[in-house]
């Protein structure tokens, strides 16, 4: 069953209204009632064509420099020509809910912006065809739909953040905090305005704390002009190139296309640009399990109706403490005598055909020269599930951090980082646990550890 319509929340940020500067903000309490509706009412195949008067019309109105009162003609004059839109589709409109809306809202702004009836029309913009090699890219759609351009007009370059999830499983957040955690069942990654992303994970071997990714839900929520709600399901041994509808873009809107699925390579390599939003998402499947990556603006990854009251979300809040595991103190304990009989009390029991340490070491080093927590992460995925696909997992999350990640000083991490405090509490996330939770994960050892060394 196809999950409900989301409701739409849309910014205050005038370059995102896609209108003149004057005309966005008299406009704003107009179009997300407009917006809404599309949304709750989508309309069935049907000749009405109210959805091209709309696009057309934030097509023309989109990004207006020009001074005030030329910025004033120009907007009437659209109003004019979307007005005589609106009627030439009235007939086969008659029952539909945004039709009405529309033409209400004609006249509304009419009003405001005291633009007579009669008068010229605005020309309607050139249409060239797409470049070659690009056909996937439509050059009419609205400005809107592309949060790049959109964005620059209007403010500083966006800053990008990344999030990434692979193996059994570790979590690297937006704020690039390093976890390896169990969260078995299904857990939220992403939950914002725009789109949520849900992980279903499975134990890795029957009795083991090992889980690993199984399944994994993209919602892209209705957006304004630009894409409708479409669902990405991927799960083990089954990543779809389409999305759930079988469609490989954004619907029928006229921005359609700055939602897409490229399939990389069949059956294990999936991107998915979401131009509207700024974003993409890389979705893999290595071995039997699914590795999830994502670059997106620092702005839509904050982009949340009541940020106190948002249940978890793993990419930003990070893993809660008691589903976390200390993977670096594991492997101080497998890296030291009698490793076979201390696994058992190790906070992630090791599976019975694991690898020995030097031998998990020598193959993740294979992959991952860099002695980073990308490697630590492999040689714990390898002790605890004997799995040599976990290799691969590692090695491709870590390639999908050095295309997406913004700040190539920070491909790797060597050590389990710690927020900044004022960032951390500006997010609302309590610091990254300090090197004294190793001490006490490893102090019910001890008793074992003095049996083994006067042994």
């Amino acid at each position: 069953m196809q999950p409900p319509r989301e409701r739409l929340v849309v910014t205050g940020r005038a370059g995102w209204m896609g209108m003149g500067r004057g005309a966005a903000r008299s406009a704003l309490g107009f179009w997300p009632t407009l917006a809404f509706l599309l949304c709750s009412f989508p309309a069935a195949t049907s000749p009405c064509k109210i959805l091209k008067c709309n696009s057309e019309f934030w097509s023309a109105t989109a990004g207006s420099q020009s001074q005030v009162a030329d910025e004033a003609r120009e907007f009437c004059a659209a109003l004019r020509t979307y007005a005589l839109c609106t009627r030439r589709t009235a007939r086969t409109c008659r029952g539909d809910l945004a039709y009405h809306s529309a033409v209400h809202g004609i006249e509304d702004l009419m009003s405001q912006h005291n633009c007579s009836k009669d008068g010229p029309t605005s020309q309607p913009r050139l249409r060239t065809l797409p470049p070659p090699g690009d056909s996937q890219e439509r050059s009419d759609s609205p400005e809107i739909c592309h949060y790049e351009k959109s964005f620059h007009k209007h403010a500083a370059t966006p800053n990008y953040t990344h999030c990434g999830l692979f193996g059994d499983p570790h979590l690297r957040t937006f704020t690039d905090r390093f976890q390896t955690c169990k969260v078995q069942g299904a857990w939220p990654l992403i939950d914002n305005n725009y789109l949520n992303v849900q992980v279903t994970n499975t134990p890795v071997l029957p009795g083991s704390a090992a889980t690993a990714t199984s399944k994994l839900t993209i919602i892209f929520k209705n957006f304004q002009e630009c894409v409708d709600q479409k669902v990405y399901q991927a799960e083990m041994d089954e990543l779809p190139a389409a999305f759930a509808d079988g469609s490989k873009n954004g619907g029928d809107k006229h921005g359609a296309n700055s939602l897409k699925i490229t399939e990389k390579v069949s059956g294990q390599h999936v991107e998915i640009q979401a131009k509207y939003i700024g974003t993409t998402i890389v979705v893999r499947q290595v071995g039997r399990y699914l590795t999830f990556a994502v670059r997106m603006p620092e702005e839509v990854v904050n982009a949340v109706e009541d940020r106190d009251s948002q249940g978890l979300y793993l990419c930003l809040r990070g893993c809660p403490l008691n589903q976390q595991i200390d993977f670096q103190a594991f492997r101080a304990n497998a890296e030291g005598p009698g490793t076979r009989r201390q696994a058992a009390a190790s906070p992630a029991p090791a599976a019975p055909d694991t690898f020995p340490y030097e031998t998990a070491a020598a193959k993740c080093k294979e992959k991952l020269p860099v002695e980073d927590l990308y490697y630590q992460a492999c040689v714990f995925d390898l002790l605890t599930t004997g799995d040599v696909n976990f290799t691969l997992a590692a090695y491709y999350a870590l390639e999908d951090v050095k295309m997406l990640h913004s700040n190539k000083d920070r491909l790797h991490l060597y050590e389990r980082t710690q927020e900044p405090p004022d960032r951390a509490a500006a997010a609302g996330l309590s610091p990254a646990p300090r090197p004294l939770l190793g001490s006490l994960l490893l102090l019910p050892m001890l008793p074992g550890l003095l049996e083994a060394m006067a042994a």
